[in-house]
């Protein structure tokens, strides 16, 4: 595995980790949708750049599992009020 592959699998881990350290009743639901999105944005593109072929499926559908999570987390925002 390359180094973009790394990265990919890298920022699945920062995205889970990050919502671990966000969540809670007092979150301000406007930046956990940021930095997940930016994190499993990053996750995704890095995941194309490496190239090969496991890398790029796992990181892929990873961070496309959390993007898939932040679409959710926006649509219940946008419900909520």
């Amino acid at each position: 595995m390359n180094k973009f592959g790394w990265l990919s699998l890298l920022m699945f881990f920062a995205s889970i980790i990050s919502f671990l350290l966000l969540r809670g009743p007092d979150l301000n639901l406007v930046i956990g949708i940021i930095v997940l999105g930016t994190l499993s944005i990053f996750g995704i593109v890095f995941a194309i750049l490496s190239k090969k072929l496991l890398p790029a499926i796992v990181g892929g559908v990873l961070n496309a599992s959390v993007l898939l999570f932040v679409f959710f987390l926006l649509l219940a925002k946008g419900i909520g009020g």
